[in-house]
């Protein structure tokens, strides 16, 4: 590919990536940023759920235009969230089919690591599939730079054709959620029942071994997990039946219709004392009465 061509492909990119902002509207105060992307020309946006963890969001277009968007869908098990803003004629981005994706090929990812907006980073596609401690879910893994800022921006291929929605790094490499993945999520919504918290994975060191766990890294006001008084910071270890292993374990826990109530235990500080607390899955909002144990 010439070097024109590719500064154009890159340019398109930047112009379908935005600047997402999860703190309040009108505040001077730090808030968190993060990257999404026009999935639709009349305002339809993709992005991380960590990085909109709230209903509403700031949304910044490549023009400079500042936009109100909605929260309308997010899994956090998934760690997606659809966004939409009142706009039209966007400029969209083209997608891939994500079961294409070959390792060798290249890859471009754009997003606004560290303040700097519409930032570009190349490399090749290392693997496609599962992530050793991650779970069974399928990952797109590129040598791409990614740095804070960057979650929710876009991975494409080398003719500007999104094929992932960048998320997190893992052993020095890129990980994109598939594109694939992204459709599915925007045709079926999120999980029947709601957890209202988004969660990363990780290893916690104890005196056994090293458990999984999943962080809890923001948590919506209302939701079960706000009720049920679970904190930012604590680690979700699964039910008293069965251990995650995978975010995808949280996803099949929430999956299911009817009121019913879940026992999980979890991690708050201490990493040799395990607590347990009941979440009210798919009911009417409730006040505060599980009581972290």
């Amino acid at each position: 590919m010439a070097f024109a061509a590719f500064g154009e492909v890159a340019e398109r990119l930047r112009r379908s990536t935005v600047l997402i902002h999860s703190g309040p509207s009108g505040s001077r105060r730090a808030s968190g940023s993060g990257s999404g992307v026009i999935w639709s020309s009349t305002g339809l946006i993709v992005s991380n759920a960590h990085v909109v963890p709230g209903s509403h969001a700031r949304v910044q277009l490549w023009d400079g235009r500042g936009c109100e968007a909605q929260v309308t869908d997010r899994d956090p098990s998934c760690d997606l969230a659809a966004l939409r803003v009142m706009a039209e004629d966007l400029p969209s981005v083209s997608i891939a089919d994500s079961s294409r994706v070959r390792v060798g090929e290249l890859a471009l990812a754009i997003g606004n690591p560290l303040g700097f907006v519409g930032a570009l980073s190349t490399g090749v596609v290392h693997g496609v599939g599962p992530v050793r401690g991650l779970g069974p879910s399928t990952w797109i893994q590129a040598n791409v730079r990614l740095a804070p800022g960057n979650s929710g921006g876009p991975l494409a291929n080398a003719s500007g054709e999104v094929i992932g929605i960048n998320t997190m790094v893992a052993g020095g490499l890129a990980l994109a959620i598939p594109g694939n993945a992204v459709k599915s999520f925007l045709n079926t919504g999120a999980s029947a029942a709601w957890l209202g918290a988004s969660v990363y994975p990780a290893r916690i060191p104890s005196r056994e071994k090293k458990l999984f766990g999943l962080v809890v890294l923001e948590i919506q006001q209302g939701s079960p997990a706000a009720t049920a008084s679970l904190l930012p910071g604590d680690i979700l270890l699964g039910t008293e039946e069965q251990r995650f292993a995978s975010v995808e374990d949280l996803r099949l826990l929430l999956e299911g219709s009817g009121t019913r109530q879940v026992r999980l235990e979890f991690l708050r500080g201490n990493y040799d004392r395990i607590r347990k607390v009941t979440l009210l899955l798919g009911g009417v909002r409730r006040p505060a009465q599980a009581q972290a144990a």
